[in-house]
């Protein structure tokens, strides 16, 4: 298990990409904002970046209304 940090909170994940990481939070990856250890995370590329343990994560989702 990896301890993370996201939005300021303690998680603890299974090792895999920041794709897979925000699936289990049950958000869709196409539709969020990622900052990974201070740098945006092109979307794009989430399923290819890795976890290690220690990493602080941002993540913002956009949200629908009218």
């Amino acid at each position: 298990m990896l301890s993370l940090t996201v939005n300021g909170d303690s998680y603890r994940a299974h090792p895999g990409s920041i794709a897979e990481f925000v699936m289990s939070l049950e958000l869709d990856p196409k539709k969020v904002a990622v900052e990974h250890n201070g740098e945006i995370a092109p979307r794009s590329q989430l399923a290819e970046i890795a976890l290690s343990d220690g990493d602080n994560l941002e993540i913002v989702h956009f949200v629908g209304g009218g």
